[in-house]
């Protein structure tokens, strides 16, 4: 923006010992809007709940070792939907994470895909689907991710026991670090899963099953050294090899469920595990019901068992041998054994809430390269999960990439800040944002968002140095916090009459002049916002600056909010009316309802802009409270018939219904 009155003002330290000195206050900060106090900072939900970690993007157990697995992480993120663009980039040279939507009906019957190194293949939602065919992996590869499908129906009909076709789910022969997770397998030629030749570092965890003979196997060859993690999967229709492990170095299971076996009467080769040849078995907190021979091993093979559960069940539960210490290769949590029944039919399989993360850093060395990892026309969320650090660097989510979450994974909204200090002198106001999100269906958390241009320490003709600029339709900041100075946060749209909504909760601003500012419909919902001293005794800045188009009705609503700050009394503004380039259509709309104000709000809050009067523009209160909020005429209230329509609700539905409020 231009055209800001500027007063004397403060001198303030360097930027640097600026931000840290921010940083320290969010921490500090307490809300009390809202009749209650809470802290401002908060650890993020996800981080501190325990089942979250069944969806982790992470491999754990075996496949965790000697390097992790890690997919595709690093390669650019694709979306297929028919056979030859999965088979181009499943056997692909490069890196790539692939996303499976909709079913892909493999040609000729039983084909095989062959899935090279480094790759992550996952479905989208719940509706990727492998169908008459396998994925294969060749002798040497490694690195290999594959998560959240459906693969089934490669059976021949009266062929039960797999000898004239191989038409299995997914076969490995003496691949390495091969994490198989929250898939479905089922009615397939042969096995389900078969784990072959010397195969290492491997885990299959919250996998689905179903309706076959030969389901899971590992193994042949005579030397020993699978290492493999077996974790709340759940078998149910079928026969044998639930599964059968044949000379595994380890072979560790907990938590799996065996349910609804294959009653045919075959006094041998209906079982569930198998510990064979000189495998070494672990098994704990199972659940088996109406198993025959849950468990057994050979008499050169160990076996050990704790915690598990039989429920009508028959034959053998053989256990010798001290096998091995599973804890002296990872760390593992126990669900209780009773708890398996619910728990893992409930949590296996394909899940919707399973997506696409890329780490930062880590999979990718920046913010930007993660986001220019995400396919054009993205229509499937890609987290990118951010570790608490300082970035200092820009980041443009350009109009061509939506549906990103951008998420901090630190314990607090100030352990991952992105910044950097560019002014508006030299690149315009839109050129000095530090992050920009043109996209739609955006969402950033657990975030701190900064520009820390020194602006008492350079004369400029412009200070204005954004932190934040948006122009996306259906932007959500959660747990956020914005620094600045002037024009700290602009929330926009790509021209007048296009209306983009952004929502805003538990969130921090901090700015002196216009530092809310743009036509967006914006909604700041339970959140503190920190009007700065620039030292003037009369002026020293103005909460907002709205230019929403005069089609109109929603502009900028603040809400349960708590305004704090630490100029003299009677020295600043609620706001004052932007027109752009004297546009007479951008009417500003701004209501400030059931929010506390300080002492430092004026007793007449609205101002005059550019010649433009802060009477013809739409500015509004209703029910607020605090010192900053004492009555006078020169304040216009919004009556109570009116406030029943101006809500978070009709702020941001649109006409898509959009409610991200909603979810809290």
């Amino acid at each position: 923006m231009t055209q800001h009155l500027r007063s004397k003002r403060l001198q303030r330290p360097g930027h640097g010992m600026v931000l840290a000195a921010v940083l320290g206050l969010l921490a500090a900060l307490s809300l009390g809007a809202i009749g209650q106090a809470r802290a401002v900072e908060k650890a993020p939900a996800d981080s501190r709940s325990a089942p979250a970690d069944r969806w982790s993007d992470r491999a754990h157990g075996f496949a965790s070792l000697a390097g992790g697995t890690t997919g595709g992480a690093g390669g650019k993120v694709v979306t297929v939907t028919d056979q030859a663009a999965l088979a181009a980039y499943a056997a692909a040279e490069e890196p790539y994470v692939i996303r499976i939507s909709g079913a892909i009906a493999v040609e000729p019957f039983g084909s095989d895909i062959v899935v090279a190194s480094n790759k992550t293949i996952i479905g989208v939602g719940d509706t990727g689907e492998i169908v008459h065919g396998e994925l294969h992996l060749n002798p040497g590869t490694h690195n290999v991710i594959i998560r959240n499908l459906t693969i089934r129906d490669s059976y021949v009909e009266g062929d039960w026991d797999g000898k004239t076709t191989d038409f299995d789910a997914i076969q490995m022969d003496t691949a390495d670090h091969v994490w198989i997770d929250h898939n479905r397998f089922e009615h397939m030629g042969d096995g389900l899963l078969d784990i072959r030749k010397d195969s290492q570092y491997v885990t299959v965890s919250y996998n689905q099953f179903r309706s076959h003979n030969k389901a899971f196997g590992i193994g042949w060859t005579t030397n020993v050294l699978t290492q493999i993690t077996i974790d709340h999967n759940w078998f149910t229709g079928t026969k044998q090899r639930n599964p059968s492990a044949d000379n595994c170095a380890y072979a560790h299971l907990y938590n799996n469920y065996l349910s609804a076996q294959v009653a045919d009467g075959d006094p041998v080769w209906t079982y569930g595990n198998w510990s064979r040849g000189r495998t070494k078995m672990v098994i704990e907190n199972s659940y088996y019901d109406g198993v025959q021979h849950p468990y057994q091993a050979d008499a050169t093979a160990e076996l050990v068992q704790r915690g598990s559960i039989l429920k009508n069940t028959t034959g053998r539960t053989d256990a010798w041998g001290t096998a091995f210490d599973p804890r002296s290769f990872y760390a593992y949590r126990l669900d209780p054994a009773a708890a398996v029944p619910s728990l893992v039919p409930r949590f296996s399989g394909p899940q919707q809430r399973i997506g696409v993360t890329l780490h930062v850093p880590g999979d990718y060395p920046s913010v930007q390269a993660a986001v220019d990892a995400v396919p054009d026309q993205n229509a499937v969320p890609v987290t990118i999960a951010v570790a608490p650090g300082t970035y200092r660097a820009k980041v443009y989510i350009p109009a061509t990439k939506p549906n990103i979450v951008l998420q901090g994974t630190g314990q607090r909204r100030s352990d991952t800040v992105i910044v950097y200090d560019t002014p508006a002198e030299y690149g315009g106001s839109t050129g000095s944002a530090t992050v920009r999100i043109a996209a739609n269906d955006v969402t950033a958390r657990h975030l701190t968002f900064s520009n820390d241009f020194d602006e008492a320490a350079v004369e400029l003709k412009g200070e204005q140095a954004l932190a934040m600029k948006t122009t996306g339709d259906r932007i959500v900041f959660e747990d956020t916090a914005f620094l600045g100075n002037q024009d700290t946060l602009m929330t926009d749209s790509p021209k007048l009459d296009v209306i983009s909504r952004v929502y805003l909760r538990d969130a921090y601003i901090e700015g002196d002049v216009d530092f809310i500012y743009g036509r967006a419909t914006t909604v700041i919902d339970r959140s503190v916002i920190r009007a700065l001293s620039r030292g003037s005794d009369s002026n020293n800045g103005y909460i907002t600056a709205a230019s929403t188009w005069t089609g109109n009705p929603y502009g900028f609503l603040i809400t349960r909010s708590k305004v704090v700050s630490d100029a003299p009394d009677q020295t600043f503004h609620l706001g004052r009316p932007w027109h752009p380039g004297g546009e007479p259509a951008a009417v500003a709309q701004v209501l400030i309802r059931d929010t506390v104000l300080p002492a430092a709000v004026k007793s007449s809050p609205w101002t005059d802009m550019s010649g433009f009067s802060w009477k013809d523009a739409r500015f509004t209160e209703f029910r607020n409270s605090g010192p900053g909020a004492a009555p006078s005429a020169d304040r216009p209230q919004l009556d109570a018939a009116a406030a029943k329509t101006y809500t978070v609700a009709n702020y941001l539905k649109g006409t898509d219904g959009w409610a991200p409020h909603s979810r809290h």
